[in-house]
């Protein structure tokens, strides 16, 4: 079979209308990044529950307003894996994500099949059917593209339909489908997509919380930020995250001492974007106590938890085999360090469905309750006076 891309408005308005009335459609992305800030859409793949196509987003004669008139229809469930950045494509292109939206990555980790199971392995287990893999790493903004390339870009939306009604069906069946709903509220939140500029120094790994530090972190990783959106490059491609901590720490004044800062561009100091930078640096340095970031001061954690958290990484183990369910759906380490030292403990794991899967248990372990006993190469957990 020959698959041709649709290339032209009036084809992609025509096939969107046939989807308005259906249940879902499944849904895939072809970008390139590694040159640009913003991914370059290349492709976008739609499948109803009968027609499935291939649309070339960079065709000279295409608008994609059609696909986000289907997006936006509420009673069309669009189902994609791991859809974060297909997502993000979708806020920048249109300044929406869709809705409602149904991630397999994700209910999958509710169905049973581990942390972030690749889409391969999904199809291959759900399916029955090993995905060509030599065209993932393709450059998909080169033209004319192969009918090899255009098959493996289809097939990311063929099976996709019959592990979205397998994946579906267990979730109706185990009566979890409310499971899926907070990340999914995540996941259709126009905020998680939004890339403002102040907020870019919370994404910069730091052990320091000085106030100062950070107030001039904040505005030269604005700066970077702001700068990489105009010119639309990566922004490593401007400055690495190690060179603007540097900065940071010795708030350089002047283009000799800026050129001094580790991991700095040959040139950059003495080139015109230098200024810009160095405003920066002078708007941190000059910020006043009461404007200045803070980190928030976490609770300190009473010493000798240990023990007590690796029973709870055992317990939630076992209750997450039990039930079938990715252990990270239901608690982080860090999550288990702040239930060990208090049963009020903020934590997601004490409410909702996380609480009754694990919570429960986690809080009748550390009361004393619940014991965890091995009998022969298993893990069984008893209840503390029931006999046994």
């Amino acid at each position: 079979m020959t698959i041709t891309p649709i290339a032209d408005t009036n084809s992609l308005a025509a096939f969107c209308e046939k989807l308005k009335n259906a249940a879902f459609v499944t849904v895939d992305t072809e970008f390139v990044r590694e040159k640009t800030y913003y991914p370059i859409l290349c492709l976008v793949q739609v499948a109803g529950p009968d027609d499935a196509v291939v649309i070339d987003a960079m065709a000279s004669d295409i608008d994609l307003s059609p696909l986000d008139a289907l997006f936006k229809n509420t009673n069309v469930v669009k189902v994609l894996h791991a859809s974060r950045q297909d997502n993000e494509i979708f806020f920048n292109l249109f300044g929406g994500v869709p809705k409602p939206i149904f991630d397999t990555q994700i209910a999958a980790m509710v169905c049973g099949f581990g942390d972030q199971v690749a889409y391969g392995t999904l199809i291959a287990k759900l399916v029955g059917v090993q995905l060509e893999k030599t065209s993932r790493f393709a450059d998909w903004s080169r033209r004319p593209l192969t009918q090899k390339q255009l098959a493996y870009a289809l097939s990311d939306v063929t099976y996709l339909r019959v592990a979205y009604e397998k994946l579906a069906a267990e979730l109706e069946t185990s009566g979890r489908a409310h499971w899926l709903d907070s990340e999914m509220d995540v996941l259709t939140d126009p905020d998680t997509y939004r890339m403002d500029p102040r907020e870019a120094w919370r994404r910069i790994k730091s052990r320091t919380t000085n106030p100062k530090f950070l107030s001039v972190l904040r505005e030269v990783a604005a700066w970077r930020e702001a700068e990489a959106q105009r010119r639309d490059i990566p922004r490593n491609r401007l400055l690495r995250d190690d060179s603007l901590l540097d900065i940071a720490a010795h708030t350089p004044k002047t283009s000799q001492a800026l050129s001094r800062t580790r991991g700095m561009p040959r040139g950059f100091a003495e080139g015109r974007m230098a200024d810009g930078l160095l405003d920066a640096i002078e708007t941190g340095a000059a910020t006043k106590p009461e404007d200045q970031p803070q980190v928030p001061k976490r609770d300190r954690l009473p010493n000798g938890l240990g023990p007590l958290t690796d029973l709870l990484k055992t317990l939630l183990k076992l209750r997450c085999e039990e039930e079938k369910v990715a252990p990270k759906l239901i608690a982080s380490t860090d999550d288990l360090e702040r239930i060990a030292a208090s049963d009020n403990a903020d934590v997601p794991a004490l409410s909702g469905w996380r609480r009754e899967v694990f919570g429960e248990q986690a809080l009748a372990l550390k009361q004393g309750k619940l014991g965890l006993t091995a009998e022969g190469k298993r893990i069984r957990i008893m209840e503390i006076g029931d006999g046994q």
